[in-house]
């Protein structure tokens, strides 16, 4: 096909694509619509309805209260079902209840029962980094208990301070693959970024290389088309939807997957911020100024948690699948001495429990942190208890520091991120924003000696709703690195805590206040 006739196509898709993304979203909105304007005719014509919908109403405001969840998350629904019960029900339902279906829930507890035991405990390296920086430990003891990942020693790590970069070392490993290549990414689009992967994921079938690729429906919805995995199973790639959107009132609508995650031959792999869509690379005219986004490849021992990572989602998502029965071709071990050895743990948090493994990370090393902890986030809506560790440790004499973008990508949500900054900056948190455009990155590092670098934006949808993986590092050269990255991008960013602390006027304090309130229901 001619590059010509190829970007024709392309265009064709991802107009279809919004062409979807339009019509479902318009299509949840008429459900909506409907179901309130019919509570609404029931009230009217049976005074009995009323009384019912209310009771419904405190039942589940009830239920909302007895939840273990931080209040941040609770008030709103509560405040927004008893002030209106009807469109608060059916929001709540649509937005909020953040219960999976109990099939879903089951298909993966079955597979964690199988993948889970096959990462090694690795209680050596454990007690090695714990004898060496302790409170680093602390992290990955946490890791190890709370998600069942494990800390690794034998494992280079290689960073990126730039997306760019990172997709070049990707594709040079993909072209290297013998074995099996897994792709799981929030959005892939159908454009000349992707191209150039499909590209060598073909040359890699013909040669006889088992390749799968997963991507996230709503994610993606505005990139490709419907028949996207037709196409890529033409090719003979395996491919598969996370969570097809269907509009009507989908309970498992809120739960999107985040991760990013490239694993070839189970020897090297890739996460970090970056989607596989042409913005994050900047090809072409940049919407928001200059994408800033990061990323790691990792290579020895760390890459078997990347790979049941994947296969964790790849097995869980359709109850009708064809599913892997053998594991273990995927997880050989096999003879790797690292060259520069870093202790590191890649990891991932999932809504199918309660635990809050991405933000608890965060708030540890908050709390841990002895000297600094820096951040930097696309998204900053965060509950009271990230607030109060952040603030805490900011009093304890920390330098704590936040960087969020100069250019927005979506105006309500920057807003909302704005609206948190008087509440960290009256405590010593200083608030930067990145002035050449949009800071898409989500990582952290602290003291010199730890790092994280993943998909975990600092927002409830990540913390909370969202399928998400990040990577911990410490005593690594990355930690370095990533540290030096930090001080450039404060280079170019603006100090705004000051203006947050006196400088706002009376209407924008006000209107900030609605918004910090209203943030866990966008």
């Amino acid at each position: 096909m001619s590059s010509s006739a190829k970007t024709v196509e392309t265009e064709a898709h991802v107009k279809n694509g919004i062409v979807r993304m339009i019509v479902a979203i318009a299509s949840i909105a008429i459900n909506v619509i409907i179901v309130v304007l019919i509570a609404f005719k029931m009230r009217e014509q049976w005074a009995w309805f009323t009384s019912v919908f209310t009771v419904m109403g405190l039942g589940v405001v009830l239920y909302i209260y007895g939840r273990k969840q931080t209040p941040s998350i609770k008030m709103p629904w509560m405040l927004l079902i008893l002030l209106v019960p009807i469109g608060g029900l059916v929001f709540y339902l649509l937005v909020g209840h953040n219960h999976s279906t109990k099939k879903m829930r089951r298909r993966y507890e079955r597979i964690d029962r199988i993948l889970l035991p096959m990462l090694p405990d690795n209680e050596a390296e454990q007690e090695e980094l714990k004898q060496k920086l302790p409170y680093a430990a602390s992290v990955t003891r946490y890791l190890r208990k709370y998600s069942s990942y494990p800390v690794y020693h034998n494992t280079d790590i290689t960073y990126y301070d730039d997306a760019a970069a990172g997709l070049e070392a990707q594709k040079e490993d993909l072209r290297k693959a013998k074995d099996f290549i897994f792709m799981e990414y929030h959005a892939i689009e159908d454009a000349a970024s992707w191209h150039g992967i499909q590209d060598i994921l073909e040359e890699k079938v013909r040669e006889g290389v088992e390749v799968r690729v997963f991507y996230d429906d709503m994610g993606s919805i505005g990139f490709v088309t419907t028949d996207f995995v037709k196409r890529l199973e033409a090719k003979g790639i395996s491919a598969r939807v996370f969570n097809p959107f269907a509009p009507g009132l989908n309970l498992f609508l809120n739960n999107r997957d985040h991760r990013k995650i490239t694993v070839i031959d189970g020897k090297v792999g890739f996460t970090g911020g970056y989607n596989l869509a042409n913005e994050y690379f900047h090809v072409g005219e940049p919407p928001f100024g200059f994408w800033k986004d990061t990323g790691v490849r990792l290579e020895g021992d760390a890459v078997r948690s990347l790979t049941i990572t994947f296969l964790e989602m790849w097995n869980a998502i359709q109850g009708d699948d064809v599913d892997d029965t053998d594991f273990g071709r995927y997880l050989r071990k096999y003879d790797y001495e690292a060259k520069a050895p870093g202790f590191v743990t890649p990891y991932a948090d999932s809504p199918m429990d309660n635990i809050n493994v991405g933000e608890d990370v965060y708030m540890i090393i908050a709390n841990t942190a002895r000297n600094y902890a820096w951040f930097v986030t696309p998204y900053l809506i965060i509950t009271e208890e990230m607030i109060r560790a952040l603030s805490l440790a900011a009093r304890r004499g920390v330098d704590v520091r936040i960087i969020t973008p100069g250019v927005p990508d979506k105006k309500l949500v920057y807003s909302t991120t704005r609206s948190f900054y008087n509440a960290l900056a009256i405590n010593g948190v200083k608030i930067y924003e990145y002035t050449p455009g949009f800071c898409h990155c989500k990582m952290c590092v602290s003291d010199d000696v730890m790092a994280t670098c993943g998909t975990i934006n600092l927002d409830y949808r990540s913390l909370y709703h969202h399928f998400e993986n990040g990577c911990f590092m410490a005593d690594c050269q990355a930690v370095s690195e990533i540290k030096n990255d930090f001080e450039e991008m404060f280079r170019v960013s603006e100090d705004v805590s000051e203006y947050y602390i006196s400088g706002r006027g009376k209407f924008l304090r006000f209107g900030q206040m609605l918004l910090r309130l209203a943030a866990p229901l966008l």
